[in-house]
């Protein structure tokens, strides 16, 4: 029988030292060109998404603002400061019945008009959010003193069917008599929210954090269930104040109302700036303040 064949064993075979150490080295030196290649890349990509943020954020600050301005009673804009502005806000208007009905067989509905004061008037428009108790009434606010001082405004008591249904399709009853101003015939009024008949908008630190590049200031929405006759601007948010922006490093509004019986409007400029981290994104948005009653 022939002898087996016996196997040769192979050394063993494997990585140096001095190879694993070239390998460490080239591998480190790939790695720092592909960092330095791709790290402007990747820092602009984060930049372009935090400046998204922040102008994302800006604007819709500016344009909520914007869209209450729009809204609110005529005359009612005024500056506490250049970092606080207050309107009186409306939810709903229409127009109301002026003068008696003399064709509805002595029935002549409930109006108002300038010669006396009541407590009951038919509307003529249908309402999309009607009146309900404790809303406010205003009629032909010509001045910004008369909304906040209440002397054209009444507070709803209730709300329903006309006194007629051919004198109009609703009718609304104040707790108190009101007269319309002496000399309005427009014949329209505003219904201002029973929980916000005051809003006030706050910017407070606006500043730049020189340490972190970010804005240390916070713009705020306050809103006033009852009308007050100054501005009310506070050094600190309230409670329950509704925060709109972070990160103000600047903020200002400017107001302009034109004078005069044939220029019943305004403008106002609004500036907000947010920073955060280095970068900062200034807007300007301004509107037209439209103040007839």
């Amino acid at each position: 029988m022939a002898a087996p064949a016996t196997m040769k064993r192979l050394p063993a075979r494997g990585f140096t030292l001095v190879e694993l150490i070239v390998v460490i080295v080239l591998i480190g030196i790939i790695g720092g060109v592909l960092v330095l290649q791709l790290l402007p890349a990747i820092r602009s990509y984060l930049l372009v998404g935090q400046r998204a943020a922040l102008t994302n954020q800006a604007d819709t600050a500016l344009r909520k603002i914007v869209g209450e301005v729009r809204s609110a009673v005529p005359n009612s804009l005024r500056l506490g400061s250049s970092t606080c502005m207050e309107l009186v806000p409306s939810k709903d208007g229409g127009r109301y019945r002026m003068g008696p009905d003399t064709n509805n067989d002595g029935n002549t509905g409930a109006f108002l008009d300038d010669t006396e004061t009541r407590s009951q008037f038919d509307v003529l428009t249908d309402a999309v959010n009607a009146p309900v108790p404790g809303d406010a009434i205003v009629i032909g606010n010509q001045n910004t003193g008369d909304v906040y001082g209440q002397v054209n405004v009444g507070i709803v008591k209730a709300s329903g069917a006309p006194t007629n249904p051919a004198t109009g399709v609703s009718s609304i009853t104040l707790d108190a008599s009101i007269q319309v101003p002496p000399g309005y015939d427009g014949g329209r009024f505003m219904v201002v929210p029973k929980d916000e008949k005051v809003v006030t908008y706050l910017c407070l630190g606006a500043k730049l954090d020189q340490d972190t590049g970010t804005g240390a200031g916070k713009l705020y929405r306050l809103a006033d269930a009852a009308f007050h006759l100054n501005a009310t601007c506070p050094d600190q948010a309230p409670a329950g104040a509704a925060l709109v922006a972070d990160k103000v490093s600047h903020c200002a509004f400017i107001y302009s109302p034109n004078q005069g019986a044939t220029q019943e409007s305004g403008f106002v400029q609004l500036q907000l700036t947010l920073s955060d981290k280095g970068e900062s994104v200034p807007l300007t948005i301004g509107a037209h303040v439209d103040n007839v009653p």
